[in-house]
């Protein structure tokens, strides 16, 4: 696979100097409890980037629950982080990888790419008795050069468009039951924007939570024309992620996100919210 690692691959290479290890371990609603857990015990040589503090900008009328970044703001903790342009970037958490899949998709926004995601995650890895440690590195600060592909982002203008044009695949990757409007734990109104069709982010792994391998993947998006234009989002453009990385492994080329996603939709009110819908299958079973 293209973006994806296994732990035996980082094992191998755990050492090698141009290597850059990412802890992104993180709970929705317990926002301290990621550093709290990778400080108690993470991959040797990994760094931490907080999702809230390091991924996201604070939050606005506009631009949903975790709106991304400021670039000059994220190249500086990339760099203080040790990631430059001939790095290898692996980036794991604890969560099936949406965490990771936010970073690894931010690096591909900014243009780096030797960016990867660690299989299954770090309780499979400590489960593995391979190496962790309390220890944090001592980290020589780097620049981080950004040289951004805007063709990787679509902002919600774009989106009302291929909502009331149909022109573009809309893909939602919230939970069934979000998606049709049936119930909706986080954001102020249910439902899901219309023309998007529903593909649960889970639905990329495996009943075990390792990632599919992209001849599984294309045929979990095979109502998907191969060369259809496609625009991801989620409830906060995090769980987008997995969808979007699961995509460029089965082979589509043109797949966009939407960072904003429902949470940024529905700040507008003109916006118009659907309910029901197709849906996918329930999604595999979770470790």
């Amino acid at each position: 696979m293209n973006n994806i690692v296994t732990m035996k691959w980082l094992l191998a290479r755990l050492y090698e100097p141009d290597l850059v290890i990412v802890d992104c371990r993180f709970a929705l609603g317990k926002p301290e409890s990621g550093r709290a857990t990778y400080e108690e015990s993470h991959i040797p040589r990994a760094v931490y980037l907080d999702l809230e503090k390091d991924l996201s900008s604070p939050i606005t009328e506009h631009g949903g629950r975790h709106p991304l970044p400021d670039l000059d703001r994220l190249a500086q903790r990339l760099g203080q982080s040790g990631i430059q342009s001939s790095s290898r970037v692996v980036i794991y958490d604890d969560q099936g990888g949406a965490m990771a899949s936010r970073l690894w998709w931010l690096l591909k926004y900014t243009g780096h790419e030797q960016a990867y995601v660690l299989d299954e995650g770090f309780t499979a890895w400590k489960n593995a008795s391979y190496p962790v440690t309390d220890e944090q590195p001592v980290v020589i600060p780097v620049t981080y050069g950004i040289n951004l592909k805007p063709d990787k982002l679509v902002r919600v203008d774009e989106v009302r468009k291929a909502s009331q044009q149909g022109s573009k695949t809309l893909i939602d990757s919230r939970e069934p039951r979000r998606y049709a409007g049936l119930e909706e734990p986080m954001d102020t109104k249910a439902g899901h924007i219309p023309g998007a069709v529903n593909y649960f982010w889970k639905g990329v792994l495996d009943d075990s939570g390792h990632w599919k391998d992209a001849e599984a993947i294309r045929e979990h998006f095979s109502d998907i024309p191969q060369d259809a234009e496609i625009i991801v989002y989620c409830g906060s453009g995090v769980t987008a992620c997995p969808n979007v990385l699961a995509l460029e492994e089965a082979g589509y080329g043109n797949v966009k996100l939407y960072a904003g996603s429902w949470s940024d939709w529905i700040s507008y009110e003109e916006n118009p919210v659907a309910t029901g819908g197709r849906i996918t299958l329930p999604c595999p079973k979770q470790v």
